[in-house]
């Protein structure tokens, strides 16, 4: 097996450990497995790093082309905004009940996907927009995800006691962070849907098609600027944005890899690979 192969798996591994100790340490309330959670993912992001840098000089091309490296590219940002988080914000431990698992499965997924490294890359993708439509849609994802994550901490809190929660940060610093999150989240959306209209227009001529994954990547746009809306203008707080910023991480899902798989699209040609 190739060496970036390797590192992979391994990382897929550890990923899975990790989400394993978050899943129980959950449900047998025991703060000890939250720890080997972390430790787990913070071991497992280096063969992580390593493969994807492995890919990259394997084939000289950026190594976000295809579907497969795609989803490694954004878990890659992803675990490590959650590994800053964890690190910088005190007793917020149980944001990888939900980051892992979805990590885990994405990235094994992306492991079945994994095709031969490309030693070519087609002149439509030679353009330093991709690299801004890119990072914004990784850390964009990755920013949504957290802040589901927090909006997970936060009805978790509301409803149970003792142990872990009493340990957790309070609810309204714990809504105020994951508000933040969304709205780096919409910002960074916003990056990727003008660099993909700007890049669009240059390689088609238009900077709009209709596209389907153009639309929904517009949907989710637009479902974090009404969950920034209802909470400025409206007043929401608390357990209804949180359960909000669950539901909206799901259309986002299944925008950016859920679509692709249903019909063709633009990106079909480009991006992804069936």
């Amino acid at each position: 097996m190739k060496p970036e192969l390797v590192c992979f798996w391994i990382a897929v591994g550890l990923y899975g450990v990790s989400t394993f100790s978050y899943i129980f340490g959950l449900i047998a309330k025991y703060d000890k497995l939250f720890l080997v959670g972390l430790l787990s993912a913070l071991v497992g992001f280096i063969p992580h790093t390593a493969s994807i840098a492995l890919r990259w000089m394997a084939g000289g091309v950026e190594p976000f082309i295809t579907i497969s490296e795609s989803l490694t590219f954004g878990i890659f940002v992803t675990i490590l905004i959650f590994l800053i988080v964890q690190f910088t914000v005190k007793r917020v431990q149980l944001l990888g009940v939900l980051v892992m698992p979805i990590s885990f499965v994405l990235l094994g997924w992306a492991g079945t996907l994994m095709k031969e490294v490309a030693s070519s890359i087609a002149p439509a993708l030679q353009s330093y927009w991709l690299w801004v439509h890119i990072v914004g849609a990784a850390v964009g994802f990755a920013s949504v995800l957290i802040a589901a994550a927090l909006g997970l901490m936060y009805l978790l809190k509301e409803r149970n006691s003792g142990g872990i929660y009493d340990r957790l940060p309070e609810l309204g610093a714990v809504d105020r962070l994951s508000y933040r999150f969304v709205a780096a989240g919409f910002i960074m959306y916003g990056l990727m849907i003008i660099s993909g209209a700007y890049w669009s227009n240059s390689v088609k001529g238009n900077y709009w098609a209709w596209d389907p994954v153009e639309v929904w990547s517009l949907i989710s746009w637009l479902m974090y600027g009404i969950y920034l809306h209802l909470r400025v203008t409206f007043g929401w707080r608390g357990s209804r944005l949180a359960w909000y910023s669950l539901i909206a991480l799901v259309v986002m899902i299944v925008s950016y890899w859920g679509i692709p798989f249903g019909v063709e699209t633009f990106h079909s040609g480009f991006r992804i690979e069936h």
